[in-house]
């Protein structure tokens, strides 16, 4: 076995994962090199401090103050998503409505009639646009998960 094999069970053998004739093997190329020996000090150190760690619970009013905040952020989150919701369909409604009086009342001229249109038309496809990038680089970007 090679110096790397031997590096893959250092952690075995203080867990006492091994079966004697592995660690006999394993103690024997200790014996033989002194940078397994090193590291393996290395290690014995590192579990000896994870060991002695202990896990604190947190009190009862910080349980309580992260939940409280949680349900927080989570009806204001709702609250915007159903006002934003409400907005948009309200706008378009409304903006339908606008533009079948204007089309339909025979007293608006042609132009202004052509105009409004046109307007209607690019804004719909600047919409499409925009939302298609956003889509697109929502789903391919690198960095979505870094917290700022």
């Amino acid at each position: 076995m090679t110096c790397q094999d031997h590096k893959d069970l250092m952690m075995a053998y203080l867990d006492n994962e091994l079966n004697d004739q592995q660690r006999r093997a394993f103690e024997a190329h200790l014996a033989s090199c002194s940078e397994c020996t090193k590291e393996m000090g290395e290690f014995q150190r590192l579990k000896h401090m994870t060991d002695s760690m202990t896990l604190v619970e947190p009190e009862d009013r910080v349980w309580e103050q992260y939940w409280n905040n949680l349900y927080n952020r989570m009806e204001r989150r709702a609250g915007w998503v159903l006002s934003s919701v409400a907005a948009i369909v309200l706008s378009i409604y409304f903006g339908f409505e606008l533009i079948e009086t204007i089309v339909t009342d025979p007293a608006v001229g042609v132009l202004m009639k052509a105009g409004l249109l046109a307007l209607l038309a690019g804004l719909a496809i600047l919409f499409v646009s925009v939302l298609r990038e956003r889509v697109y680089f929502w789903s391919r970007d690198r960095y979505r998960d870094v917290r700022r």
